[in-house]
């Protein structure tokens, strides 16, 4: 493994130095493990790694080429992991979220357009305590993608896209369902987007930190 992790670090110092861009196909397998001092099985294994990551994209009878290396893209795997965890380290993410997504809130309060707040309002559409379990987790995860796209920023976006699981939020709406809560959690959705549509960036923060720690709350009881 150590020869293995020696690849993939040298191959990320290629990136960074840009000497390999996004986009660039990598040179042939020798070529790359002679100029690079490594053998050809230890750089498979590297390349591998940094397939399963998203840094690279080993196209058959192609090449393998450096991904856009966009930020959605390379927290795929986040969301794979998040999905995974069915126990109580399940608040551990909650508790990340309601750190990091309020904050991003705050800031789509300064920049959403009139387009993202129409957009926030259709999610909202045919959306009632008689709603399926399914297209109310549908609802969540746009109405949340929504808001941390409006702040503008890809890499905050990512990351909050990366802690989303649309598992847990099933998990989450069944429970909420069973328990008559669901208008009360839809009238939060409501409020949020009037104070972004005001601009009110102290307001919305408050808003989705209450939101969240809601269901933080409802998860710890449930668990």
């Amino acid at each position: 493994m150590a020869v293995t992790d020696e690849a993939i670090t040298r191959i990320k110092e290629m990136i960074i130095s840009g000497e390999l861009c996004a986009g660039d196909r990598l040179p042939p397998e020798k070529e790359l493990s002679e100029k690079l001092g490594l053998s050809r099985s230890s750089l498979r294994e590297a390349v591998k790694a940094l397939e399963i990551i998203r840094v690279l994209d080993v196209r058959r009878g192609d090449g393998t080429y450096v991904t856009s290396l966009e930020p959605k893209l390379l927290t795929e795997a986040m969301t794979f992991i998040v999905d995974l965890h069915q126990d109580e380290s399940i608040l551990d993410i909650f508790e990340v979220r309601r750190i990091l997504e309020p904050a991003a809130a705050a800031i789509a309060a300064g920049r959403i357009t009139p387009e993202q707040i129409a957009a926030l309002r259709a999610t909202m559409e045919n959306i009632n305590d008689e709603t399926s379990v399914e297209s109310l987790v549908d609802h969540d995860l746009v109405f949340h993608e929504l808001i941390a796209t409006a702040a503008n920023n890809s890499y905050l976006s990512s990351v909050l896209d990366g802690l989303s699981s649309s598992t847990v939020r099933a998990r989450i709406w069944r429970g909420l369902t069973q328990e008559k809560a669901v208008d009360r959690t839809l009238s939060e959705h409501a409020a949020i987007i009037e104070a972004l549509e005001r601009g009110d960036a102290e307001l919305t923060k408050s808003l989705l930190t209450v939101h969240i720690s809601g269901v933080e709350h409802w998860l710890r009881q449930a668990l």
